[in-house]
């Protein structure tokens, strides 16, 4: 599944993805708190690590949203809408890098650009 793929969602979804991009974990809710809570929940049923990986998501980025990411430890966001001023502020406090309005071939990077190729 490429990230146009999961951006066609007709809801909220997120999907964690391993250092080598393949999805470790999906989900779809009718909110985008719960979408994100259960792909992470299914990671950490299955006995996959989330340290180090990247969640794509097809919604709006919040602020909590960045914080459950950090609890994760997951270190790159992706999504398709914009992030509040507070994620930006939180996902910089917290080393993560948070990418938004991703498209096919273009994303804006709002913190720590160093993990983007």
């Amino acid at each position: 599944m490429t990230f146009g793929t999961i951006s066609l969602c007709s809801k909220p979804a997120a999907a964690l993805f391993d250092e080598d991009g393949k999805i470790i974990a999906s989900a779809e809710d009718s909110g985008r708190h719960n979408a994100l809570d259960k792909a992470i929940g299914k990671c950490v049923l299955s006995g996959q690590p989330t340290a180090g990986r990247a969640v794509a998501l097809t919604s709006r980025l919040s602020l909590e949203m960045v914080g459950k990411c950090a609890r994760a430890g997951i270190e790159l966001i992706a999504a398709v809408s914009a992030p509040t001023s507070m994620a930006i502020d939180v996902a910089q406090g917290c080393n993560i890098t948070l990418c938004a309005f991703v498209r096919e071939t273009r994303a804006t990077v709002f913190t720590h650009p160093g993990r983007v190729v």
